[in-house]
């Protein structure tokens, strides 16, 4: 293909992405209400364990935050659920460029990310009760947490976004095997190394950067690292 078609190519893409991204916020903005509950469940979880004075519900204000922030959740809500349209456009873009034998991978590649970013989301959703407590320990008894939506949601949906994308961390390492730039043995050597590293870009990148969340990010990545190795080991080799 030349450049003007992988530049067609590539819009027709981004536009069936957008589409899938419009209509999944469409739905979100009708999903609102029980979604939201669940992101204050954490901040209501704080308050109940430490049996902290008012409730739970989060203090609005600016006249405009009520209407932005369900356009917010909307559009989250539309990424989430447009997520296997949007990767299985991105394969498809690159599918020319790779080998028959990789091209098979296609649907383990979209539903493993799909899975995957899920999960890392769902674990910092549980996390994120303790991150809260570990800073509200820092201010005493003194102060009341009176949180506003547009910062503590702010804060959770990027915790929610890091840790998803982090646990994208085997798909990648599995896909540079598959196209034959790393080895399970060169993986395997650098080990020690990449422990060290997956500590410290993980203390760099989480959001909140208490060490709760730094662990429950750090340790999964470590296991998939190894996880990563395995599957070098029995299942591409042998395939």
């Amino acid at each position: 293909m030349s450049l003007t078609e992988h530049l067609g190519e590539l819009r027709s893409r981004l536009m069936i992405a957008v589409v899938a991204v419009t209509a999944g916020a469409v739905v979100g903005f009708f999903l609102y209400h029980p979604v939201l509950r669940l992101l204050v469940d954490p901040y209501c979880q704080l308050k109940a364990q430490n049996d902290l004075p008012g409730t739970c519900q989060l203090v609005v204000t600016d006249p405009l935050e009520s209407m932005s922030i369900r356009i917010k959740v909307s559009v989250y809500l539309g990424f989430l659920m447009a997520s296997p349209v949007v990767l299985f456009q991105l394969w498809r873009f690159i599918t020319p460029g790779l080998y028959p034998r990789e091209r098979r991978y296609a649907v383990p590649f979209v539903a493993s990310s799909v899975l995957l970013f899920l999960l890392g989301a769902a674990l910092a959703l549980v996390t994120f009760p303790k991150a809260l407590e570990f800073f509200a320990a820092f201010g005493g008894e003194e102060l009341q947490l009176l949180y506003s939506p547009s910062k503590y949601l702010g804060l959770l949906v990027l915790t929610m976004v890091i840790f998803g994308l982090a646990f994208e961390f085997p798909i990648v390492l599995v896909f540079l095997q598959v196209a034959g730039v790393v080895t399970w043995q060169r993986l395997q050597s650098w080990t020690r190394q990449a422990i060290v590293i997956i500590f410290v870009v993980d203390a760099v990148i989480t959001p909140s950067g208490d060490p709760v969340t730094l662990m429950a990010m750090a340790i999964p990545m470590v296991l998939f690292y190894v996880a990563a190795i395995m599957v070098g080991r029995f299942v591409l080799r042998r395939s």
